[in-house]
């Protein structure tokens, strides 16, 4: 009895020894001491078993020996009986170490270290990287263990197991407090920097830091790509990623993104680098007001669970921040810049130097040389919600145009005119005047992909003032009246078109219109009340050279019907283009009619380029 209670007051101790150390390695250090004093034995040790690279490593040892001895830290598991122990899940009893012949190392050891009996018992518990442990107790002499000793060896590991799952659970715990606490910094830090005005390139670096891999950056108000870290850095560093970012891949993979988003919501992209490297991203939207204004993507982040979740719609909702201040700072320039352009070109200005300061503030100088570049978007064909697909091309092609304009050092200032752009480009920020021709070129094969074919991009003369502005954009958008009317898309300047849009400027003047009312006038009001084909008969027998045969053929008409035709014109309106003076001025008035008719006046409409397309 007394033996018994000496026993249960040993395992008091024990339990009591290894609870008072939260620290996992303190924890074994008080479980190898409390198992050799309590039980009398002689010396103890830890081993964590490594299966996948067949050793046991020693994680602490105990000896009542003050005296120094070598010790051996790594044994292989074939020399060991703790693999014994762990696939059976019993004590391994070795009664003499230095007789036996099963385990040589410990035969070794025990006549290096003077130790005899060894008994080797199998933990429940594992160690901080999840290996397996056995409890080792040996004697100096050779000791008999009986059903009892084992008892209590096994209570001992298994109190000894139970306070190392708990500390393991201490640990677990403290770990994801810090990662909380880590988290909620990281929040606090990035709405701090986004509240304060921070760049998105620092925001970007600060979320690759947060998220622990390569993020990307998009910003479809902009057209930007944003990157921090290389997605594949064995074969593309950073500098060259970020090249790959700024040039014609870059511009894809925003319209990749785009439509990944929009078309077949995907969460994550293959991103195609070069010679034959894909990356995968997973793709996260970003929206302000449910109108999709950026993505961020993120390269081999891995994680899971509801802090990640919450890491990751941290770094959400700072960029949408980040991208909400871009949209609104977007949507007040473009308005504000096209407010001012239409008060000029409509002559709507009181003050000239008020629309100059107007100007300087938000960039432009009006007293500069400037170069105007108009881009008509072609008709867009698009259902019921016509009015935000046409916003949302706008935005693009205003990013785009911006993007392109940076690529080949071309200042530039975009006004959104609804259905195109108007360009306003400073000459004397430009270091190459090739690079105008150049840019045209670029925007029109670049927005021809999401446009569906090419628009018309109209290359403007250099002027300088607010009413040679005025005068600017009335040239122009005779070329585009002109280029509509002929089917031309593509840049265009005014050598390009000939004569034509001079001949149409003409033709807005009050004698024009007068000559050509007196002239085809009766005939024009004719065919418009009753329907009649007579202005496109009459036009078609001029082109013929006024050969009726030739004419007939090529309306379809019988050559009686034609002759018909003349003679009604000629009796209902007294036309006669019989002598040459005669069809000259009826041929120049049916020019000038088509003319004056093939688009509304440019400062009719506010909102769009105008389109009436007769």
């Amino acid at each position: 009895m007394p033996e018994r209670k000496q026993r249960l007051m040993a395992l008091r101790h024990v339990a009591s020894q290894i609870s008072s150390d939260e620290d996992l390695d303190g924890l074994l250090r008080d479980l190898v001491r409390s198992a050799v004093q309590q039980d009398d034995w002689d010396l103890g040790s830890v081993m964590s078993i490594d299966l996948a690279h067949g050793y046991g490593l020693v994680v602490t040892r105990f000896e009542t020996s003050i005296l120094p001895q070598h010790t051996e830290d790594r044994w292989e598991l074939a020399t060991s009986p703790s693999l014994i122990a762990l696939q059976k899940n019993e004590p391994v009893y070795i009664r003499d170490a230095l007789e036996s012949t099963q385990f040589p190392g410990y035969r070794r050891e025990a006549k290096e270290r003077g130790y005899r009996t060894v008994l080797v018992l199998p933990m429940s518990s594992k160690d901080s990287e999840g290996r397996p442990m056995v409890l080792t107790v040996a004697s100096r002499s050779v000791r008999d263990v009986s059903e009892e000793d084992l008892t209590f060896m096994a209570t001992v590991v298994h109190l000894g197991s139970i306070a190392i799952e708990r500390a393991h659970r201490q640990r677990a715990q403290h770990e994801s407090h810090l990662r909380l606490q880590n988290a909620l910094e990281a929040q606090r830090r990035l709405l701090r920097d986004v509240l304060a005005g921070g760049s998105v390139e620092h925001l970007t670096s600060t979320l690759a830091d947060l998220l622990g891999g390569p993020v990307l950056v998009i910003d479809f108000f902009a057209n930007h790509l944003v990157g921090a870290g290389s997605p594949a850095p064995a074969s593309m560093d950073d500098a060259e990623w970020q090249r790959w970012l700024a040039g014609a891949f870059g511009r894809e993979t925003v319209t990749l993104v785009r439509e990944s988003i929009q078309r077949f919501q995907q969460t994550s992209i293959d991103i195609a680098l070069h010679r034959g490297l894909n990356v995968k991203a997973a793709i996260a939207p970003l929206k302000v007001d449910e109108e999709l204004v950026g993505a961020l993507l993120t390269f081999g982040v891995t994680g899971s669970g509801d802090l990640h979740q919450l890491m990751l719609e941290s770094a959400r909702f700072a960029l949408s921040v980040q991208m909400m201040r871009s949209v609104v700072r977007f949507r007040f320039e473009t308005r504000t810049l096209t407010e001012l352009f239409f008060e000029i070109v409509e002559r709507r200005w009181r003050d000239e130097e008020d629309i100059l300061q107007r100007g300087r503030r938000l960039g432009l100088s009006l007293v500069s040389p400037l170069r105007m570049l108009v881009v008509d978007f072609p008709d867009q064909r698009v259902p019921a919600d016509a009015a935000r697909a046409a916003s949302n091309l706008s935005v693009e092609s205003h990013g785009t145009v911006e993007l392109l304009a940076r690529q080949l050092h071309v200042p530039i200032h975009i006004v959104t005119v609804g259905s195109g752009l108007v360009c306003l480009i400073p000459q004397d920020g430009l270091r190459d005047v090739s690079a105008l021709p150049r840019l045209a070129k670029r925007i029109s094969e670049t927005l021809a992909r999401s446009l569906g074919r090419e628009p018309i991009v109209a290359i403007g003369e250099v002027f300088q003032g607010i009413e040679p502005l005025a005068s600017e954009w009335e040239r122009c958008w005779r070329m585009i009246r002109v280029a509509r009317k002929f089917g031309r898309s593509g840049p265009l300047d005014i050598q390009g078109l000939g004569p034509l849009p001079m001949l149409m400027g003409a033709a807005d003047s009050a004698d024009v219109h007068g000559f050509v009312d007196g002239t085809i006038g009766g005939l024009v009001d004719h065919d418009r009340s009753s329907g009649t084909p007579y202005l496109d008969t009459l036009a078609a027998y001029l082109r013929s050279g006024c050969r009726s045969q030739p004419c007939a053929d090529a309306m379809g008409l019988h050559v009686t019907t034609l002759r018909y035709r003349l003679s009604r014109i000629q009796e209902l309106f007294g036309i006669d283009v019989e002598s040459p003076e005669r069809r000259f001025a009826v041929e120049l008035a049916i020019q000038l009619h088509t003319l004056t008719n093939a688009g509304a006046n440019p400062a009719a409409s506010r909102k769009t380029l105008p389109r009436n397309r007769d």
